[in-house]
């Protein structure tokens, strides 16, 4: 199983900016996904979005092509949708359904019978902790608890190949360990594309990660493999807080951290030369540093 991406591309016409008719969204993406936890890391803007909604049949490339096994998805049409499971940024219900109303209403859209979405709908009101709210209004939850609500329907299908946009926008900490854990379990023999620019979502779970700047990938591997080439790059050092300033505009000095000591000072943890901040300590690095390298700005 996997899902095979040649010379993606995507423009749109620019309203705003007659000299720049087309507006570059995603540039010749090739991309090879296979059965595992996918991360698709980059800043808001980068094309995360529109690259996702090409792979989910939603929106068609300018240019390219996207196959599932070999076959390009728009001659599968029911086929593909039947394998695939989708969160958007943000998913669409009708103000009076119930969380229960608005599973069993997706589960008769994706095909289900009766008792298979009985059992599918409780299954995922206790792997996702929502049976306390299953008969209460979708309007009046959290935004944490429409974002399960959101990773429920995109799971009722059982999917081969689960999509996941910006998954854990509005989970408190604990509710993106447990979905985390819910992905890992998920993905032992399927695709699952996550879309985040949180960094923590899929450092620990990715198989493999593909990095997306201005539309295009620019790097794709494992976190082990991405992180190595910060090796040499990222270090603590512990200055008087009178310094912080001084620091922050030195233009070979990027602070990604900082921290307040007890005795008063300020510990930097800086990506750079070791000999640009006094007495820094080389540490080893995370995927955090690498994203942040890279979108020194987000």
């Amino acid at each position: 199983m996997e899902i095979t991406l040649e010379h993606v591309t995507k423009h749109f016409k620019d309203k705003n900016n007659k000299n720049h008719p087309v507006k570059k969204a995603v540039e010749n993406v090739n991309l090879q996904l296979t059965p595992g936890v996918w991360g698709l890391l980059g800043a808001n803007g980068s094309g995360k979005t529109t690259l996702m909604r090409m792979i989910c049949g939603i929106m068609k490339p300018t240019a390219g092509r996207i196959c599932y096994d070999g076959i390009d998805i728009e001659h599968l049409d029911d086929a593909y949708r039947d394998v695939i499971g989708y969160l958007p940024q943000e998913f669409g219900f009708y103000p009076e359904f119930t969380v229960q109303q608005y599973l069993e209403y997706i589960s008769a859209l994706k095909g289900l019978t009766d008792k298979q979405a009985k059992t599918r709908i409780d299954e995922l009101l206790t792997k996702l902790s929502l049976e306390d709210v299953c008969r209460k209004r979708i309007t009046r939850l959290s935004g944490g608890m429409k974002r399960r609500v959101g990773i429920a329907q995109a799971l009722l299908n059982n999917p081969e190949f689960l999509v996941l946009d910006e998954p854990t926008s509005g989970l408190d900490p604990g509710e993106r360990v447990r979905f985390r854990n819910l992905l890992s379990e998920f993905a032992h023999d399927r695709i699952v594309l996550i879309s985040t620019h949180i960094v923590s979502d899929v450092e620990y779970i990715a198989t493999q990660n593909a990095i997306m700047k201005n539309g295009e990938i620019l790097q794709t591997g494992t976190t082990q493999e991405l992180v190595s080439q910060m090796h040499g790059r990222v270090f603590e050092a512990i200055i008087p807080p009178q310094e912080l300033s001084m620091w922050e505009s030195d233009p070979k000095v990027q602070i990604v951290n900082l921290r307040n000591e007890k005795d008063g000072r300020i510990c930097l943890r800086y990506l750079g030369e070791q000999t640009d901040i006094p007495n820094a300590v080389p540490q080893n690095p995370h995927l955090e540093d690498l994203y942040l390298h890279l979108f020194p700005k987000t």
